[in-house]
């Protein structure tokens, strides 16, 4: 099978698992076990989308949204990637941090929004560091497992071949780590929107899907707030499709190390 058939197929499964679900949810909107107001049918809910579409309140909200994420989890890459390899190279630097992160990690990052806004105030400076806090984690701890699972074999073989240094590192170390890494980078961009609409809910000031989740919930405006979940679970499908299938198939399967992650 050719990888463009296991990609129709993989996009047909997950087409039948969404219709699957799509279908219970609007028989159960339809039953009249819940009131409609809060369980619109689905043609309600698509209706709502499409008019948040077209008078570009929507966009703009997700716009918001994305920029703190994306910032957020750039900064967190910044940090944990160098962090976790550091660590995982050098015994000092794992001593010195990994109690800290021992104790920060089990702390939910909600429970630091209002902490942030006493620190920072409403707005992206808060939303954002709670997206950094939350996405560290994930992607120091996959980067460090990842670097000290490099088999041994490999980095006596390149270096009794010549390699030293910069080279070791780039066609050794990174690419045996990067199943590892790219796994880091999956679960911090996951987190990273658990965070950002947790925090929008309390910390952003007028704009982003978590603040029109929870300004829609005041009203009982169940439709706005689907619509919204629509948004955030399609930027992440995509996300997850488009943008990680595409590194992982430029890295991973490319350097041949989907196997050695397997074993």
């Amino acid at each position: 099978m050719t990888p463009g058939q296991q990609r129709r197929r993989s996009a047909l499964r997950a087409a039948m698992t969404l219709l699957v679900a799509a279908a219970i949810y609007e028989m159960l909107a339809r039953s009249g076990a819940f009131p409609r107001a809060l369980v619109p049918t689905l043609p309600t809910v698509a209706g709502t989308l499409y008019a948040m579409l077209l008078d570009g309140s929507l966009v703009r909200h997700t716009l918001y949204t994305m920029y703190r994420v994306l910032v957020g989890l750039g900064l967190a890459v910044a940090i944990g990637l160098p962090l976790g390899i550091l660590m995982a190279r050098f015994r000092p630097v794992e001593y010195f941090f990994m109690p800290l992160v021992s104790v920060l990690m089990p702390i939910p990052s909600f429970a630091w929004v209002p902490v942030f806004i006493l620190w920072f105030g409403l707005g992206n400076t808060a939303t954002i560091l709670i997206v950094v806090y939350a996405a560290s984690f994930p992607m120091l701890l996959n980067t460090w497992t990842g670097v000290r699972s490099v088999n041994p074999l490999w980095l006596r073989a390149a270096g009794a071949m010549g390699a030293r240094g910069g080279d070791l590192f780039w066609k050794v170390i990174v690419p045996g780590a990067s199943p590892f890494i790219i796994t880091g980078l999956r679960q911090a961009f996951q987190r990273s929107w658990v965070a950002v609409v947790g925090a929008e809910m309390i910390a952003a000031s007028a704009w982003g899907l978590g603040w029109v989740i929870f300004d829609a919930k005041e009203f009982l405006n169940a439709d706005i707030m689907l619509a919204s979940l629509a948004v955030i679970g399609g930027v992440g499908f995509v996300f997850e499709r488009l943008v990680f299938g595409s590194v992982e198939r430029a890295t991973v399967m490319r350097w041949g190390m989907v196997r050695a992650a397997k074993d």
